[in-house]
């Protein structure tokens, strides 16, 4: 991670930090469009490490959104531990979600608003069938998941550091 916050930096990126081991960057760019900012990072991190990831970008306004907007978060039989949001490069076809919400994947179960996809597994994510490459399979777009805690820590932080 530390490699991941130099590279950031080198890139021209401001008050650049990280959290966890999982790829998440908290910074500050001149430039607002989240899908070039992701063009931008994916390219350096080819150049930096030669291999290519998938990049998501998240406004504040979008995180603070998407935990908002949470479906299950007001449902008290629903313990916070258990919620994930998947968050989705697009906004995926309305078709395949129908689709997709035919079908059981109990215990789990899920809710598509937008471009994210809030997760409720009980017996916890590393045992859902209900995974990144799951959503990106079925719904052609590039797909990362974040649990609730981290979430809003990634807002926390966001709104501490930058004031906003």
């Amino acid at each position: 991670m530390d490699l991941l916050r130099q590279l950031f930096i080198e890139t021209g990126f401001g008050g650049v930090q990280t959290y966890i081991q999982s790829g998440n960057v908290i910074f500050q760019s001149d430039v607002t469009e989240t899908g070039q900012l992701a063009l931008v990072i994916s390219k350096k991190i080819k150049e930096a490490f030669g291999f290519t990831v998938p990049v998501l970008v998240l406004t504040v306004a979008e995180l603070r959104k998407a935990l908002k907007y949470n479906p299950f978060i007001t449902d008290l039989t629903k313990d916070p531990v258990f919620l994930h949001l998947t968050f989705l490069s697009t906004a995926p076809d309305e078709a395949k979600i129908e689709k997709m919400l035919q079908k059981q994947y109990f215990p789990d179960i899920f809710e598509c608003i937008e471009n994210v996809i809030y997760l409720y597994c009980p017996a916890g994510y590393g045992n859902t069938k209900l995974t990144n490459t799951f959503f990106e399979n079925k719904l052609n777009v590039t797909a990362t998941t974040r649990n609730w805690r981290t979430a809003n820590e990634l807002l926390r932080l966001v709104e501490l550091d930058f004031k906003v």
